[in-house]
């Protein structure tokens, strides 16, 4: 490939012109323009000019490659060496489609010329090593040593009598000039003092002028001689006495920054390692999601199946037997077997930005209130999205409750917040109506009954008018949290420290203490014929509801039992319970079993609310989940 490039620039001779006369010897030199610039010059006197410390260029943004830096050879170079689109010795030479050698840059910037020698499309192939390494052998002179010509012509050198007599060849230059004594180079001290040549600075700071204070990285401003900074040094600089502690302060800073700049990366190193778990963990989840479906749909062809064996056992008159069997089951402890009380999950609503923790509903819309210090109204009809966020409060969410108006007041909704406040809103425009500064702690739970809306708080229970919301009175005696208000057609339940207070609605009086075990009481639920409730150490108790007798202490979760909810189904009655173990429990009232247990949830369960045979399920995880 070498060979041919060669033969085909056979035909680009260079060319050599006289000098000028001149009293003065003259020296004839061979630029690097090529054949059509190639110049004789004659030395002239003059002060050195670099113009290659300025940056220039041609046609091109590519100063590296069109750089204006002399080239000037010591013997005429071969013309085989010259690029024939540039008429310049090569620089980068590579070999094009066409099979000749051209420069890098020339092939580059010139797409839509053709190669002159056969008129083919120009397209680098591959670099072309022989020529270029034949080029680095020839000998140049230091660029230190050459100045630019006083010719009309562009790119004219000549040679600097005052400037580097040196020779190097081509691929060693640049190791050469890093270090040339004639090298022009700027004073340290100030870039105000005169020129100067690499050669000469050493000598140039003895006598400098501008010499700065060995201290004025530490602030100190004084310049002068080499003498004058030593008497500055020895009697006058404020720095000096103390170097030795700002050294030691630099050293540390230094060492400092090392730390910091470790630490960075141990950062970068575990947000990388963070995010690789992260993605197992997604990983993991959607693994679960799926195994869930298969069990989803395993359970449904099992309860087909049920179904189906029972239609059969009709059919052959086996009702006898099957009622013998669900009488067995019914006094075991793992409850009836009943396919159609099989509770699942329908949905997630997904939308907040921390825990969910108190849920209401009216009619077809869910109402979710969080630590995000908002409240979401969820459609649970027709389009199941959120349908608008309720902003205003400081604080997290804790406590929602419903009011129904009759005409023309309309029906409200009321939330209770950590920042002590409750404010009230219109349902039928989702707008905000008032806010009351409640208490001089969070709002724990709201509850609406007989015109009354009842807040609970740190040992107080106060009691608004519905209408007005002016306070009308204060429930004392409390021993701590009320964390759970239940209102009934004649009484209202609160819970708080191992006691269930029972409150006549028309006196507000306490009619009835129910003590029980088991730490602060987190929920309370009210059956046809029970009061339940759950505390801080994992278990519910029940009472009936007309003699005040505790009758049975449900145990199964490993967690507080944040809420209750009751569901009456065709069955009988059913009492869901959410629990900071992440499970939902299903139990049947008529034989107080746990028939179901509910885990979807990645957080503990904070908060339920039933709706037409739906529960809904508020978690620490952030979302809302539905079962029916």
């Amino acid at each position: 490939m070498a060979s041919k490039q060669l033969t085909a620039e056979e035909g680009a001779g260079s060319g050599t012109g006289s000098g000028t006369d001149s009293p003065t010897p003259s020296r004839r030199l061979e630029t690097t323009f090529g054949p059509g610039y190639s110049t004789v010059t004659t030395l002239a006197e003059g002060s050195p000019n670099y113009p290659w410390q300025k940056s220039q260029s041609f046609d091109s943004d590519n100063e590296e490659e069109m750089s204006d830096e002399p080239l000037v050879f010591t013997e005429t170079p071969s013309s085989k060496l010259f690029c024939l689109l540039c008429e310049r010795v090569f620089k980068d030479a590579v070999i094009t489609t066409c099979g000749h050698t051209f420069c890098r840059w020339c092939v580059n910037m010139k797409t839509n010329e053709k190669c002159p020698v056969d008129d083919s499309k120009l397209s680098v192939v591959v670099a072309n090593i022989a020529v270029s390494e034949q080029i680095g052998e020839l000998f140049i002179h230091c660029k230190y040593g050459c100045q630019q010509a006083d010719s009309s012509k562009m790119g004219e050198w000549e040679l600097d009598p005052r400037g580097c007599p040196m020779t190097v060849r081509v691929n060693a230059r640049k190791e050469h000039e890093a270090s040339c004594g004639y090298a022009p180079v700027s004073c340290p001290n100030n870039p105000n003092c005169p020129p100067l040549k690499r050669m000469e600075l050493e000598e140039h700071l003895k006598q400098c002028d501008h010499i700065r204070c060995p201290h004025h990285k530490y602030g100190c401003t004084f310049v002068g001689t080499s003498s004058d900074v030593s008497h500055h040094l020895t009697n006058i600089c404020r720095f000096e006495g103390i170097k030795e502690f700002l050294q030691q302060t630099e050293d540390k800073m230094r060492e400092m920054q090392l730390q910091l700049a470790q630490k960075d990366q141990e950062i970068a190193f575990l947000r990388s390692m963070l995010g690789r778990l992260s993605e197992k963990i997604d990983a993991l989840e959607k693994s679960v999601e799926v195994k869930l479906d298969v069990l989803d749909e395993s359970c449904n062809k099992l309860q087909d199946e049920v179904m189906e064996s029972r239609r059969d056992c009709a059919l052959i008159n086996v009702s006898d037997e099957l009622s013998h069997i669900n009488a067995r089951l019914n006094t075991g402890v793992v409850g009836t077997l009943d396919p159609q009380q099989i509770f699942r999950c329908k949905g997630t609503y997904v939308g907040h930005q921390g825990p969910v923790w108190t849920l209401c509903v009216h009619g077809d819309l869910l109402f979710s209130g969080s630590s995000d210090k908002t409240i979401k109204v969820w459609d649970t009809c027709t389009n199941y999205k959120c349908q608008r966020t309720l902003e205003g409060h400081t604080g997290i969410v804790l406590a929602l409750c419903i009011h129904k108006y009759g005409p023309p007041h309309g029906n409200k909704l009321y939330s209770g917040s950590a920042d002590c406040s409750i404010m009230v809103w219109d349902i039928p425009s989702l707008e905000h109506m008032k806010t009351i500064q409640a208490h001089d702690n969070p709002v724990c739970t709201l509850v609406a009954s007989n015109n009354l809306l009842f807040s609970g708080s740190l040992k107080a229970i106060k009691v608004w008018d519905i209408h007005t919301l002016q306070l009308k009175r204060e429930l004392t005696g409390l021993n701590h949290w009320v964390r759970a208000l239940v209102a009934s057609t004649h009484y209202l339940y609160s819970g708080s420290y191992q006691t269930i207070k029972i409150w006549d609605l028309k006196s507000l009086e306490c009619v009835h203490v129910l003590q029980t075990s088991g730490g602060s009481v987190y929920s309370i639920a009210i059956t046809n014929h029970h009061i339940l409730c759950g505390t801080y150490e994992n278990c519910i108790h029940v009472w009936d509801l007309d003699s005040h007798e505790q009758i049975q202490t449900l145990t199964g979760h490993v967690g507080t039992v944040y809420a209750l909810a009751v569901v009456n189904t065709h069955e009988g009655t059913k009492v869901f319970s959410a629990s900071y173990d992440r499970s939902l429990r299903v139990w049947s009232m008529d034989n107080m079993i746990c028939t179901q247990t509910l885990l979807r949830h990645q957080g503990s369960v904070a908060c339920l609310a039933v709706s037409r045979g739906r529960v809904f399920s508020g978690a620490v995880d952030s979302t809302v989940k539905v079962w029916q």
